[in-house]
């Protein structure tokens, strides 16, 4: 049995949303003709409480068209030290944008209101102008840990009281939602853009949507098309992302739970020096002795695929093709090590 935990964008579509997607209604999306596309942007701008919506090959794509849309060049995006935007996105910040970047160093992933305000540049000719918050949630890099709705509306107060736009990197938002219990519409009115990811724990095989108002969305569509992401009978595989939203939201807090499960595994083990908290389906930790890339090797043996993390930290992601026959094997499996 091979259990694969580097990712959940490893997932494929499952029978159902193969058969579901077969039978999309296509059109040329660039024209705006593709019904499958707008009736997935509709619901998702539907589900937030919001204008419109945009599908998108990546997340890194709806990201950078919010950087690009929200700042102007020689402006600053003030985001956490961890961020994907800034580890995970090639500068495109700088090279899509013209903008640099305001790192803050924050707790598994995470700022405060009070680190915010204290970063925002004053208005001097020879600094940057800070413009945009952007945060994460879930964060990638710090654990799966999230945002609360009371830590965002603070955050979003210091943004309102600063004339600073506020983007919610949210690829991993749905993982939050079924632990917290928070509506999308509660999330959508503090942010001026929200970008969500399809092909990771919702298990849809392409795509992410920015989300935002009306006027925002139809100058997104033009630098969608200069990125090279204005996609024709794209319909076929949108759908895919309708199924994903109509059926894998609720199941995510299976992840969640298989996630909490293998933390509480790799507590009891003598190769373990530390743990991050995990509270979604993202599993962090440090090894005491033996260096990450060897470890991982290691596990590659045991048919166990996993993600170097760092120098000593690996990483571990539940999705929807881990179950709880192949937890048990794990557990099997990480005790022999």
């Amino acid at each position: 049995m091979r259990i694969d935990l580097i990712s959940d964008t490893i997932t494929r579509p499952s029978p159902e949303m193969r058969a579901f997607m077969m039978e999309a209604e296509v059109g040329d999306d660039v024209f705006g003709a593709d019904p499958t596309i707008n009736r997935l942007e509709s619901m998702a701008a539907g589900m937030f409480g919001r204008e419109a919506a945009l599908y998108c090959p990546s997340g890194t794509m709806t990201n950078q068209i919010a950087i690009k849309l929200h700042t102007h060049a020689l402006d600053e995006i003030i985001c956490e030290l961890n961020s994907h935007v800034y580890q995970y996105e090639t500068s495109g910040y700088a090279y899509n944008a013209r903008v640099g970047i305001n790192l803050i160093e924050g707790e598994y992933g995470k700022i405060t209101a009070e680190q915010l305000k204290n970063s925002i540049k004053k208005k001097y000719d020879w600094l940057p102008e800070s413009r945009l918050v952007v945060l994460e949630n879930s964060t990638n890099r710090g654990g799966g840990n999230y945002y609360t709705l009371d830590e965002i509306k603070a955050i979003r107060t210091v943004c309102l009281e600063n004339e600073l736009k506020l983007h919610l990197d949210g690829a991993r938002l749905f993982n939050v939602l079924v632990e917290t219990g928070e509506s999308t519409k509660d999330v959508g009115s503090l942010f001026d853009s929200i970008s969500i990811c399809l092909s990771k724990g919702l298990g849809a095989p392409v795509g992410s949507l920015l989300i935002g108002d009306k006027a925002f969305i139809q100058k997104g569509r033009r630098f969608r098309k200069v990125m090279g992401g204005g996609m024709r009978q794209a319909g076929i595989i949108a759908a895919g992302g309708i199924y994903a939203l109509e059926h894998n939201v609720n199941r995510l807090k299976q992840d969640n739970d298989r996630a909490k499960a293998i933390g509480h595994i790799l507590q009891g083990l003598d190769y373990v020096a530390q743990v991050k908290p995990i509270k979604t389906n993202i599993v962090i930790f440090d090894l005491k002795d033996e260096p990450a890339d060897l470890f991982v090797k290691r596990l590659a043996e045991c048919n166990i695929n996993a993600a170097a993390f760092g120098p000593m930290q690996v990483r571990f992601v539940t999705h929807l093709e881990f179950d709880d026959e192949q937890l048990a094997e794990l557990e099997k499996r990480l005790k022999t090590l």
